[in-house]
C-alpha cells in the first residue's frame, strides 16, 4: 500500500525564521518514522532555487522561476505578496503532487485564499496559523466558520474562539528540536564566559528576538536602566538580534541613559562562520579571526548562528527576558526555558500561556493601548515591572534557582518538544484516509478581465471596486496593493492606466486556467506531428505573417500547423489553406519549455516558432533538435 502523501505549506525548512525551524524539526520528526511521502510547498521560495534539493523530503518553491512573471506579479504589491505565500502556484502544487493531507502553516493572512479553493474541502485540509492579539482577526472567524481543522499556536486564541462558539479550533504548538538546548555545566559556562570578556559575577539578562517594533526594546532598556542604578548590580544586557532593522537601539540606549558597554550583542562573520559576543561597535567589521573585510554583522533571518551556537548564547545568560506587544508562540521562550533560564514574560498573548509555567517563568504587568490602523488591543510592558522581576531574580537562592530551572526545562519538553507535538501530528496523520482525486482542482475563475468600471469620485473606494469586480479579490485601504495605488494616483498616474494593468493581471488569470484544458484543442492523432506559429497581435503582424506558413509547411509537409493568436485576430487566418487550426494565444506560450516539453513534460509541440520574443529576449530555438534551418544567420 502506498503511504499517505503529506503537503506542508510553510516557510522553506532551511529559513531561520520562526516558521522556518518548525518545518525543519516537525518534518524531520515525521520523516523519520518512514510513514509519509511528504512533499513541501516553500513561502518566498522560487521553483528553481538550489537548496531545495538539500532536503531529504521533496521541497519546491511557490514562485515562478521566470523573471518575467515574477516581474508582472511585482507590479502590484498586494499580488506579489500573496504569490510570495504561495497562492500563485498553489492549485498548480495540489494538481502534481494530489497530496491526501495539506497543511498549510502561516500567518492567516498567508494562507486563507486556500480555504475556498475547491480541493480544500475534499482532501484532509488543516490551517495552522497565529494570531496573537484581540479582537481576533474577522478574517481568522471566517476561517473558524469554514475550516474543520483550524488550529492555533497557543490557546489564547483558542480560549477567546471557543468564547466564540467555534470549538473546532484547537491548539497546535509550534515544535522545538529539544536536543541542542540544554544547560551547561558549571566549567563550559565559565569557559563560555571568559570567551567574551564576561566573569563569573556578570548577571547577564537576555533577549533573543528579531528587532521588530513589537518587541517592546524601549521598556527593555528602561527597566533595564531602573535596575541598574537602584542595585548597583555588575549587570549586561545581551540582545541577540539585528541592529540594522526594527528599533535604532544606540539611540534608546542614550534616551535611557544606559552605558554603551553594558548592551552586548551577537556578531557572525560571513566568511568563517564564527560568532562574537561583544558590545555593538556597528556593522560590516573585520573579522578578528579571518581577517575578511566587512566580515562581521550582527545576526539576522538571512545570516545568523546555528541553533548549537544559539544554545552557547543561551548559556551566557543568568535569566531570560521577553517584554513585547504580542506574538504567536515566541519560540526564543520556549528555548530558553529548554536552557533551564527562568524567564520574565509579558502576560498578555501568548504570554499568558508562558506564564502558566509558575515555577520557570515570571509575569511582567503591562498596560492596554490599541494600536493604529489594526485597532488591535496591544501590550505595554511597565520597565518599572521589569525592574521589580529582576530584582527578584537577582536575589534568588542559587539552589532554587536551579530548581525553578529545571521544572522549566520539563514543562517545554512536555509541552513544545519535537516528541510531544509531533506525536500529535503523527496521531491526526494516522487518522486521515486517503484521497482518490476525482475532483476538479481549480476554482472556477470569478475574475472579470471585462468588468465595467464604475466612475467613482473617491480614489480609495474606486480601487476597492477594481480589486473586487476585476480581480475578485477583497482588500480594504490596509492593503500593500491599495497603499501602492493610492501613492501612484496621488503622484499623477492617471486611472485609465491602473485599469489596463487591472484588466491584464485578470486576462493573465483566465488564460493561465486555460492551460489545464490546452490539450483539447488539439487533435489526438496528430501528436508528434504538430508545428506552432506564435503571433499573439495586432493585426499588421498576424497580416504579414501569413507570408510564412506555406514556407513552414514545405518545411514540414508531414506536420499540422497550428496558429495561436489572440482570437480578436482569428478573422484574418480563417480559410488560410496552409493552417491546420487557429488557437487562442495563452500566456503559458512565452514558454518554450512548456510548448515544446522538458523533463517529465512531453510538451504539446515538435516545434513551436515564437517570432514575438526574439532569440535576443528569451531562449525559443531549441525545437527538440527537429528543425529545419532556412537561413543561416552570420555575424562579422
Amino acid at each position: 500500500m502506498s503511504k499517505l502523501k503529506v503537503l506542508y505549506h510553510s516557510d522553506n525548512s532551511l529559513a531561520k525564521t520562526g516558521f522556518g525551524r518548525v518545518s525543519k524539526a516537525l518534518l524531520s520528526y515525521l520523516y523519520k518514522t518512514g510513514k509519509y511521502e511528504i512533499h513541501q510547498y516553500c513561502c518566498g521560495t522560487h521553483e528553481a532555487q538550489p537548496d531545495l534539493a538539500r532536503t531529504p523530503w521533496k521541497s519546491r518553491g511557490c514562485l515562478p522561476a521566470d523573471q518575467n512573471q515574477i516581474n508582472e506579479l511585482n507590479k502590484d504589491p498586494q499580488i506579489a505578496r500573496q504569490a510570495s505565500y504561495g497562492a500563485h502556484l498553489l492549485d498548480k502544487a495540489i494538481e502534481e503532487i494530489k497530496p491526501d493531507v495539506y497543511i498549510a502553516t502561516q500567518d492567516i493572512w498567508g494562507v486563507d485564499y486556500a480555504i475556498d479553493r475547491p480541493w480544500f474541502k475534499k482532501i484532509n485540509s488543516v490551517i495552522w496559523t497565529t494570531l496573537d492579539s484581540l479582537p481576533i482577526l474577522p478574517s481568522a472567524v471566517e476561517a473558524a466558520k469554514k475550516v474543520d481543522n483550524l488550529w492555533v499556536w497557543s490557546n489564547f486564541a483558542e480560549k477567546e474562539l471557543h468564547k466564540m462558539g467555534h470549538t473546532n479550533v484547537k491548539t497546535m504548538h509550534g515544535c522545538i528540536d529539544p536536543s541542542p538546548f540544554f544547560k551547561y555545566d558549571d566549567q563550559r559556562r565559565l569557559e563560555l564566559r571568559k570567551k567574551f570578556n564576561l566573569t563569573s559575577d556578570d548577571f547577564v539578562i537576555g533577549f533573543v528576538f528579531r528587532n521588530q517594533l513589537r518587541k517592546s526594546v524601549p521598556n527593555l532598556l528602561e527597566g533595564f536602566s531602573k535596575f541598574k542604578k537602584r542595585t548597583n548590580a555588575k549587570a549586561k544586557l545581551l540582545l541577540h538580534t539585528h541592529f540594522s532593522e526594527g528599533w535604532d537601539i544606540p539611540r534608546l540606549m542614550q534616551q535611557y541613559e544606559v552605558d554603551q558597554g553594558d548592551v552586548l550583542t551577537t556578531y557572525v562573520c560571513k566568511g568563517c562562520k564564527n560568532y562574537f559576543v561583544h558590545q555593538f561597535i556597528g556593522q560590516d567589521k573585520e573579522c578578528p579571526l579571518c581577517k575578511s573585510e566587512k566580515g562581521l554583522t550582527t545576526t539576522n533571518t538571512g545570516f545568523g548562528v546555528t541553533e548549537s551556537q544559539l544554545a552557547d548564547i543561551y548559556n551566557l545568560m543568568d535569566v531570560y527576558c521577553h517584554p513585547f506587544t504580542s506574538g504567536g508562540q515566541e519560540i526564543p521562550i520556549q528555548e530558553a526555558k529548554l536552557c533551564e533560564l527562568i524567564t520574565l514574560v509579558t502576560n498578555y498573548s501568548c504570554g499568558e500561556e508562558m506564564c502558566e509555567d509558575k515555577e520557570g517563568s515570571v509575569e511582567l504587568e503591562w498596560s492596554k493601548y490599541t494600536e493604529h490602523g489594526t485597532q488591535f488591543i496591544k501590550a505595554s510592558t511597565h520597565p518599572e515591572s521589569i525592574y521589580k522581576q529582576l530584582t527578584k531574580i537577582f536575589n534568588l537562592d542559587k539552589k532554587k534557582k536551579a530548581e525553578r530551572g529545571a521544572k522549566a526545562r520539563q514543562w517545554a519538553l512536555d509541552n513544545f518538544s519535537t516528541q510531544s507535538v509531533g506525536a500529535k501530528f503523527e496521531q491526526f496523520l494516522d487518522n486521515c484516509q486517503k484521497i482518490n482525486y476525482d475532483f476538479s482542482i481549480k476554482k472556477e475563475n470569478n475574475q472579470n478581465p471585462d468588468a465595467e468600471v464604475k466612475d467613482i469620485a473617491d480614489n480609495g473606494e474606486w480601487l476597492i471596486h477594481l480589486y473586487n469586480d476585476i480581480l475578485a479579490m477583497k482588500v480594504d485601504q490596509n492593503d500593500d496593493g491599495h497603499k501602492h495605488w493610492m501613492t501612484q494616483l496621488e503622484r499623477g498616474m492617471d486611472r485609465a492606466t491602473i485599469v489596463d494593468y487591472f484588466r491584464k493581471v485578470a486576462r493573465n488569470e483566465v488564460n493561465k486556467n486555460k492551460q489545464i484544458d490546452f490539450a483539447e484543442l488539439l487533435d489526438k492523432d496528430d501528436e508528434g506531428k504538430r508545428i506552432l506559429y506564435v503571433m499573439p497581435e495586432s493585426i499588421g503582424d498576424v497580416y504579414m505573417s501569413t507570408a510564412l506558413f506555406k514556407n513552414i509547411k514545405n518545411l514540414y509537409p508531414d506536420y499540422n500547423l497550428y496558429v495561436a493568436t489572440k482570437p480578436e485576430y482569428h478573422q484574418i487566418l480563417e480559410g488560410n489553406p496552409h493552417i491546420h487550426k487557429n488557437i487562442p494565444f495563452v500566456e503559458q506560450m512565452n514558454n518554450i519549455l512548456w510548448l515544446e516539453g522538458k523533463g517529465e513534460h512531453n510538451g504539446y509541440f515538435e516545434v513551436a516558432y515564437l517570432p514575438h520574443i526574439g532569440t535576443q529576449k528569451i531562449f525559443d530555438y531549441q525545437h527538440n533538435g527537429k528543425d529545419k534551418i532556412e537561413f543561416d544567420l552570420c555575424t562579422y
